[in-house]
């Protein structure tokens, strides 16, 4: 085979959705870290960092990039999965985290910033809906252990903030 272009691999993997927020793509969520072709091998190596190291996402994910590239012609495909350096919600693209906020899910803003010292008060979180900033915690674990969970009193919805890590 063919070395692959790497546009042809991202374009698969474009169309490979993160499970658990199926607006978002592993592309869009920057777990992909590296796309490896090995002539020898006649294998395509994948190295995926998991959002956190007991995400139960990753044999799913894992499975779905698999099947999408070998259906795709690639005859042998290899994920790895690497965990240095650990992922950051700052891999992201600008556009998964708009894709984020029409979901309906408030997108992380850097991690840096989101770092909270003594007798600091916590950043406002903007309501993905109407983008207000009067909105208030509720619960520091939302749907998965990624996010919270606010509520709005603008627009008095309830919604998910996907945590900056």
């Amino acid at each position: 085979m063919v070395v692959p272009p790497v546009e042809a691999v991202q374009s698969i993997l474009s169309q490979v959705m993160d499970p658990e927020i199926p607006v978002m793509s592993v592309l869009d969520m920057g777990i992909i870290r590296e796309v490896r072709w090995d002539e020898a091998e006649g294998a395509l190596h994948i190295e995926i960092t998991p959002t956190y190291s007991g995400c139960p996402a990753m044999k799913v994910i894992e499975d779905d990039v698999t099947s999408a590239l070998m259906k795709a012609g690639f005859p042998r495909v290899l994920t790895h999965r690497r965990y240095s350096p650990p992922w950051t919600t700052d891999w992201m693209s600008s556009e998964g985290k708009e894709k984020l906020r029409a979901y309906g899910i408030a997108p992380p803003g850097l991690a840096a910033e989101s770092l909270i010292g003594i007798n600091q008060k916590r950043k406002k979180v903007a309501c993905p809906f109407c983008r207000s900033e009067k909105t208030e915690l509720r619960s520091e674990f939302g749907a998965t252990a990624c996010k919270s969970f606010y509520y709005c009193a603008e627009c008095c919805q309830p919604f998910e903030f996907f945590k900056p890590i």
